[in-house]
């Protein structure tokens, strides 16, 4: 059931990727989310979560998480995090993923590169006998090496019949310690990575979050089983990668 509800996740980022350019409003890319997650009988999980009033978060440029659609167009050079949740047969999906609007600036690029590849650092630390922190070391010592700055507010978190539940999963941490990994567990990773400095503040908005030096920061979420030697990756960057012509 977690698989199902993660991969109408992530074909609606699949879904969304095709109408992402410059010029498109976030607004009309949450009708468009909002659609297509009931088309496939799923419900959209962020709409009034704690109040959040849309079925998208869409976080533009220096905008780290919780971003709500509105009416104003996207920028060539623009980047654009997607985070998307699903309720489907009574279980949540979670994934994120970070676009780019047509051309944008070379070390921009390479700061989606780099998130994008802590992703799957943290997740090859996502097994059983290893511990939170264990995840948090690899995700932060990858982006920190590289010169990027990891927010610590903001983390990922157990998903399920939730959208949100313990355990906690910050992007920092040591190795061996916090909770330790059992299999069955199911937990979002997602760093959030600032192109300069770790602070963020909240807008007037009540719900999205931006980088207090206004430097751009890149987001990148999957929703994970644990397993005894390995780890299920439940969503799946798949269906964007195909839509942008990506190796997977």
């Amino acid at each position: 059931m977690l698989r199902n509800s993660n991969i109408l996740v992530s074909k609606t980022l699949g879904e969304l990727a095709k109408w992402i350019k410059p010029g498109v409003t976030t607004m009309k890319l949450n009708q468009i989310a909002d659609t297509f997650i009931r088309d496939n009988n799923g419900v959209p999980g962020f709409l009034n979560y704690r109040g959040f009033p849309k079925s998208i978060c869409t976080s533009v440029n220096e905008q780290v998480v919780h971003g709500i659609p509105n009416d104003n167009p996207l920028n060539e050079g623009d980047i654009l995090s997607i985070d998307c949740g699903v309720l489907l047969d009574g279980f949540f999906g979670d994934s994120a993923y970070t676009f780019e609007i047509g051309t944008i600036k070379p070390e921009i690029k390479i700061l989606l590169e780099t998130t994008k590849a802590a992703l799957y650092k943290g997740i090859a630390e996502a097994t059983e006998g290893k511990r939170i922190g264990d995840i948090g070391w690899a995700i932060q010592s990858h982006c920190e090496n590289a010169g990027y700055s990891v927010v610590r507010e903001m983390i990922g978190h157990g998903v399920g019949r939730d959208l949100h539940e313990d355990p906690n999963v910050p992007n920092y941490g040591r190795r061996g310690n916090g909770t330790m990994l059992k299999r069955g567990m199911v937990i979002a990773i997602e760093p959030m990575i600032n192109f300069g400095k770790k602070d963020i503040v909240q807008e007037e908005d009540g719900w999205t979050v931006r980088t207090v030096d206004k430097s751009v920061s890149a987001h990148f979420e999957h929703s994970v089983a644990i397993g005894k030697n390995s780890v299920d990756i439940l969503s799946s960057f798949k269906y964007v990668e195909d839509v942008l012509n990506l190796k997977n």
